[in-house]
């Protein structure tokens, strides 16, 4: 392969690795004058390269084939040393790094059409509740997106705290948990980052199904490799603005994607609603919601019968708050969830900046696990009295978020009978979206908002979207 762009000041060929020191040798002996009164440089042998070509005769006079083929590379983090294209136009040569070329053929593969499915590699991490149900769903569904939209879901990693399992070619579903346990190799969150990037797969997307903030550390490192990041955990988009910001931009200037729905509402389309009013010309001016489907059951299931600090229990048992309730009572949780939609909706919101209305005192906060779950229970006569008020009024608690031209706050709010959040049930969350042209009448988003296998649903929804399938 030669090629000399127009200028005439720089002529590029490929020779074999092996020839590539002789090359330089006789080149520079060759052109010593030259070299020597200033005219021509030295020459200059870059090693471990390819080429590739992709061929055909169809490609003549079909407009957009290279532009097609150096955007796929592109996306997939390539960059081109080199090209040359005969005026034939059934031929274009390219030169890359060696190290990219099973990436580069199947990218392009990928993009012409050339293979039998569309391929998405999976890197999972976290097999918990909502990991593993996950993980779950897409066993189920692999043979259906292959059959009906020609999609191959490729699991090549599954991590957890301890370990982590990676194989190129796919991991078997069947036994996920058996393979990670006995071949899983030791790691944590920079060696897992670490050999993701190293195994440098096309198509790649990191699914992260933690609640870790370390985990959450990686995602610049991965996007900036060209790994799409599709995020239960609400700790990077709940994060200091500029880096939330980053990771945008990020996602923008790589073209890939850093998914999040399930940061708010479980798989209530929330987030994916809102883009897509902004995105038409619209400007979000109120946002008042029930994030907690935690906080929404205890206050549907506090009765006579069952004091404040059992509901508590029973929400922990149903798997609808954390291990540590606090996380939960605090509404540390809503004031992630608020933030992040606030930033959605176009306001530069940090944590700190939220009004806090607790309807705990703090002490109950303090000391371990243990006391807590002591102490709360002499909380329990005063919530049982200002339940019955709020009975004999028509009334019922709610935990609201609120955010209005970018000002915050959450709090414990009695609503009445007329109250679109009053008939709230079970663990469900409600979100009333007021913007210019839902200004009269709000947008009204309600369902499940709390759960492993919808909060799951979520996820593999955002994976499906980086597929582009309809």
């Amino acid at each position: 392969m030669v090629s000399q762009a127009s200028s005439e000041n720089n002529t590029t060929f490929a020779v074999r690795n092996a020839d590539a020191d002789l090359a330089v040798q006789v080149l520079n002996d060759e052109f010593a004058l030259e070299r020597a009164q200033g005219d021509m440089n030295d020459t200059v042998a870059e090693k471990d390269l390819a080429t590739v070509a992709i061929v055909g005769e169809n490609m003549k006079r079909t407009p957009g084939i290279a532009g097609k083929l150096f955007g796929t590379l592109g996306r997939a983090g390539i960059s081109v040393i080199a090209c040359a294209q005969g005026a034939s136009e059934t031929n274009i040569s390219f030169v890359i790094k060696h190290k990219y070329l099973r990436k580069a053929l199947n990218s392009i593969h990928d993009s012409f059409f050339l293979s039998e499915y569309k391929v998405l590699n999976l890197f999972i991490a976290g097999v918990g509740t909502v990991g593993g149900n996950l993980l779950e769903q897409i066993r189920i569904q692999q043979p259906k997106l292959m059959r009906q939209n020609g999609l191959k879901l490729n699991v090549v990693g599954i991590s957890n705290s301890k370990k982590a399992l990676l194989c190129r070619e796919g991991i078997n579903l069947e036994n996920y948990l058996e393979e990670l346990k006995e071949n899983g190799e030791e790691s944590n969150p920079e060696h897992l980052c670490e050999e993701i990037v190293k195994m440098n797969i096309f198509n790649s997307v990191f699914v992260d199904c933690t609640a870790s903030p370390d985990v959450a550390a990686l995602y610049e490192t991965l996007m900036n490799n060209n790994v799409s990041v599709v995020a239960a955990n609400k700790e990077a988009a709940s994060s200091s603005y500029d880096n939330y910001t980053k990771l945008k931009e990020t996602a923008r200037h790589r073209d890939i994607k850093f998914l999040f729905e399930t940061n708010v509402g479980a798989g209530l389309p929330i987030i994916n609603t809102m883009n897509d009013l902004i995105n038409s010309g619209d400007h979000i001016l109120k946002l008042e919601a029930v994030l907690s489907g935690t906080l929404n059951y205890i206050f549907n299931t506090i009765s006579a019968d069952i004091p404040f600090s059992e509901a508590i229990h029973m929400a922990k048992e149903a798997g609808y708050a954390e291990p540590d309730p606090r996380i939960d009572l605090s509404g540390k949780d809503v004031i992630r969830k608020l933030v992040i939609l606030a930033r959605e909706a176009g306001y530069p919101v940090e944590q700190a900046d939220v009004k806090r209305n607790l309807f705990i005192p703090e002490k109950y906060f303090e000391g371990s696990l243990e006391d807590f779950w002591k102490n709360i229970k002499d909380t329990d006569a005063g919530f049982e009295e200002k339940r019955q008020l709020l009975e004999a009024e028509g009334k019922r608690f709610r935990f609201v978020a609120k955010m209005e031209n970018g000002a915050c706050e959450v709090g414990l709010q009695a609503v009445d009978s007329h109250h679109p959040f009053y008939e709230l049930e079970g663990s469900n969350n409600i979100i009333m979206i007021s913007t210019e042209r839902y200004h009269e009448y709000p947008m009204i988003i309600k369902g499940y908002g709390a759960g492993a296998d919808v909060t799951a649903a979520g996820v593999f929804a955002d994976i499906i979207s980086i597929a582009n399938i309809r």
